[in-house]
C-alpha cells in the first residue's frame, strides 16, 4: 500500500508523453513566476499579504460566476480581482480600515464563489481547478491571454518601481516630498489584482500566496539588497511553479500541493540561511537609502 501512495504522488510512467501535454502550463507557470516573483517584495513591505487572500476570494467569485454563465473564466476572475483590488486601494487607506474592509470581503467572496459552483452541473474538475488549480486547463487561448495580462503587470510595475519602492517603505516622507502616494497606491493594487487573477488559473485561489508571497518572504530572509530581492525572489517562484508542474503531472494530482511544498521548503532553507540578522529593519534602511536619494531629485522637480 505504501508504494502505492508514493506511486500516485511521484508515479513518471510515461512521463515524456504527458510532458507535452502541459507545455502550456510550464509557460504560463514560468510567467506567473516572474510576476509573482516581482510584484511579490512590494506586497511584503506594503504589509498586503492579507489583501492576497481577500482579493483571490473575490476573484474566485468572478471565476465561478463566469463558468456558471458560460464565459470566460479568465475575464470573470480579472472582474473579481479588479473589483476587490480596487475597494481594498480606494477604501482601505489606513492598516486597520484596510483589514476591516478585506475581513468583510474574504467571506462574501468565498461564499458567492460556492453558490455558483454549487449551481454550475458541468465538469467537477473544473469546479475543483478553480480552487486549487490544474495542469492541463491552460489551452491556447488562454495563455494568450496570460501573456498580455502577465506583460501588462510586468510593464505596470517597471513604470512605477521607484516612486513604488519609495512608497511602500514611508509613504509619510513620500507624500511630504510630493509623490502621489494614493494614487500610487490604487495603481500597485490594480496591477496586484490582475496578477492575482492569472495565478489563480494555475495555484487555484485557496493557494494563491506560495506564488505572490512565499517566494518574496523567502527572499528578503536572505539578502536585503532591493536588486538581488526580486530576483531571488521571482527565480523561488518560477522554482515552484514549474517544479510543481513537473512533479504533479507524474502522479495527476492537483498542481497546488506541490507548488506550495516547494515554495515551503524554498522558505525554510532561507530563514536557516538569513538566521538571526534582523532583516526587517536592515531591509527597511537599504531599500530607503537605494530609493530616496535619486527620487530625491526628481521629486523637487513635482
Amino acid at each position: 500500500m505504501n508504494q502505492d501512495f508514493w506511486n500516485q504522488i511521484f508515479g513518471f510512467a510515461n512521463y515524456g508523453e504527458l510532458l507535452a501535454l502541459v507545455k502550456n502550463s510550464i509557460i504560463a507557470g514560468a510567467l506567473l513566476g516572474v510576476v509573482g516573483g516581482l510584484i511579490g517584495p512590494f506586497v511584503m513591505t506594503r504589509d498586503l499579504a492579507f489583501a492576497v487572500h481577500g482579493i483571490s476570494e473575490l476573484s474566485f467569485a468572478g471565476a465561478s460566476a463566469a463558468l456558471l454563465f458560460g464565459v470566460n473564466v479568465v475575464t470573470g476572475s480579472i472582474a473579481g480581482s479588479l473589483l476587490a483590488a480596487l475597494l481594498i486601494g480606494i477604501l482601505g487607506a489606513k492598516a486597520r480600515e484596510r483589514n476591516s474592509i478585506i475581513a468583510v470581503l474574504m467571506p462574501f467572496g468565498l461564499g458567492l464563489g460556492i453558490l455558483f459552483l454549487a449551481l454550475y452541473k458541468g465538469r467537477s474538475a473544473n469546479k475543483f481547478g478553480l480552487l486549487t488549480g490544474q495542469i492541463v486547463s491552460v489551452d491556447n487561448p488562454q495563455l494568450l491571454q496570460l501573456v498580455i495580462i502577465s506583460a501588462l503587470v510586468i510593464v505596470g510595475l517597471f513604470f512605477v518601481w521607484r516612486p513604488l519602492s519609495f512608497a511602500s517603505v514611508d509613504a509619510d516622507v513620500a507624500r511630504a516630498r510630493g509623490l502621489p502616494v494614493t494614487t500610487i497606491s490604487i495603481v500597485f493594487m490594480v496591477l496586484l489584482g490582475l496578477a492575482t487573477a492569472v495565478s489563480i488559473q494555475i495555484v487555484g485561489a485557496l493557494l494563491v500566496l506560495s506564488l505572490l508571497v512565499t517566494p518574496a518572504a523567502a527572499a528578503m530572509r536572505v539578502t536585503a539588497s532591493p536588486f538581488l530581492t526580486p530576483l531571488l525572489s521571482v527565480v523561488f517562484a518560477v522554482v515552484s511553479v514549474v517544479g510543481g508542474i513537473l512533479l504533479a503531472l507524474g502522479g495527476g494530482l492537483p498542481i497546488s500541493p506541490y507548488v506550495t511544498t516547494i515554495s515551503f521548503l524554498i522558505y525554510i532553507a532561507c530563514r536557516l540561511i538569513g538566521g538571526r540578522r534582523g532583516r526587517s529593519g536592515n531591509n527597511g534602511r537599504v531599500v530607503t537609502q537605494m530609493v530616496s536619494r535619486p527620487l530625491k531629485s526628481e521629486v523637487q522637480g513635482l
